[in-house]
């Protein structure tokens, strides 16, 4: 159970532990220093940090640390009577969960920014925390600074949230500005990206929308009150786009984002993660560079928008910080978690075979009579009308040109179906690409 008001009365200050001194726990343990007669005043009480959980005790940091305060021994601290806040600020899944179950079994309340151990445990955590008379909060481990997390616990509760439609991910939203403003393919803008030390030197996660797809998970099980987990997010990457759907999408009038969606509808809730031509009248289509941006519809909030830095060690830092002082309060009045695990009960994951959308469809054909139909045909088979075609370039040399389709809203399932039946024709040299468009 979790400790008693009175053993922080007894000391004189919430004690606070912090797990991790990377780029983030270096700033979160230099705000506890700097700002704690800020911090005292915001809670109404005295924080104090009890120690900070390192590997390397020798090594050099930005931040100086009294050397009494570093350990990396967590089972030696983890009890101590003079710790109530853990702060995770490790990131990875492991050991950063076990880290985590550990401090709720001893009771303490846990902050953390670690989105993948939220997407995979959020559930078991959340219930442990209820349990235990604890709570974990983590409100830096979606969209850094921008306060979502509260929004949608305390601000929309009152709700219902159809949707959700978001760019999570600044890594991908940086790539696909400069490729779509400058014209540089994917590896040209990726390796401007890691330059600049806006993309890992391993990119995996970002560029193949699993970051985004953690995000997501996190946001919808909040917005839905439904445990929504990783390995329910369909996600894509942004690997196979290049220069030529960028320019067409801009014909058309679309920008291209990697959109995290989030839909419920009829009892079952529809996750997903991947490239979507946006409409460029749209608010989502005008963000830009490494800023993210979440777009909520409420039935009674309407349609809000939340806009600023994803990522950064002082958004981070600031969104910590948030929540340690909620936790610091919370300890004072003897309360409990405030998080739900689900208000509603579990819910169908909608499968992404019955999506239904428009197409956007770049392909390289034979450039002689009769392609057109051949095409219509394998179309019409899956019963997928088609909106337009354009012939964009024409190779002379191979008898080949380019086409652009849009097609009416269809099933993902026969949209797929489709694919395959054109990949297989011998009038379809290759099918370079397919967008989902989001209206």
């Amino acid at each position: 159970m979790a400790r008693k008001p009175a053993a922080h009365l007894e000391r004189g200050y919430i004690g606070v532990g912090v797990l991790g001194m990377g780029v983030v726990g270096s700033a979160v343990v230099q705000a506890l220093g700097e700002r704690a007669g800020l911090l005292a005043e915001r809670v109404g009480y005295p924080l104090r940090l009890t120690w900070v959980l390192v590997q390397d005790l020798q090594k050099r940091r930005r931040v100086e640390v009294p050397p009494s305060l570093l350990t990396n021994d967590f089972g030696s601290v983890v009890g101590r009577e003079d710790t109530d806040i853990v702060v995770e600020v490790m990131g990875g899944e492991e050991p950063a969960h076990a880290y985590i179950l550990q401090a709720l079994e001893s009771g303490l309340h846990v902050v953390t920014a670690n989105k993948e151990v939220m997407a995979k445990h959020g559930p078991e955590l959340l219930r442990l925390a209820r349990e235990r008379g604890t709570n974990v909060l983590y409100e830096a481990s979606v969209g850094a600074g921008i306060p979502l997390v509260s929004a949608f616990t305390r601000d929309l509760a009152g709700n219902r949230i159809d949707s959700i439609r978001a760019i999570i991910n600044g890594t991908t939203n940086y790539l696909l500005t400069r490729m779509g403003q400058d014209g540089l393919d994917f590896s040209s803008a990726l390796r401007l990206a890691q330059e600049l030390g806006y993309a890992e030197a391993d990119p995996t996660n970002d560029v193949e929308g699993i970051d985004a797809a953690y995000k997501l998970a996190i946001l919808a099980a909040l917005a839905f009150r439904t445990p929504v987990t990783f390995g329910d997010v369909y996600h894509e990457g942004i690997s196979r786009l290049n220069a030529n759907d960028f320019r067409y999408a801009r014909e058309l009038g679309y920008a291209i984002k990697l959109l995290a969606i989030g839909r419920q509808e009829d009892g079952e809730v529809q996750v997903r993660v991947h490239p979507a031509f946006v409409h460029q009248d749209l608010l989502l289509a005008k963000v830009e560079g490494v800023f993210n941006a979440v777009q909520v519809e409420g039935d009674l909030a309407g349609r809000l928008l939340f806009y600023g830095p994803g990522a950064g060690a002082f958004p981070t830092t600031s969104a910590v910080l948030g929540d340690v002082v909620d936790s610091a309060r919370q300890i004072l009045q003897g309360g409990e978690s405030r998080v739900p695990v689900s208000a509603r009960g579990e819910r169908r994951t909608k499968p992404m075979a019955d999506l239904q959308t428009r197409y956007y469809m770049r392909m390289t054909v034979a450039d002689r009579a009769g392609v057109l139909a051949k095409i219509a045909q394998a179309l019409g088979d899956n019963r997928i009308s088609i909106a337009s075609v354009i012939q964009k370039e024409t190779d002379e040399v191979a008898r080949t040109a380019e086409i652009v389709i849009m097609t009416h809203r269809a099933r993902e399932a026969a949209f797929q179906a489709a694919l395959r039946q054109l990949a297989k024709s011998d009038v379809v040299h290759e099918v370079g690409n397919f967008v989902r468009v989001e209206d």
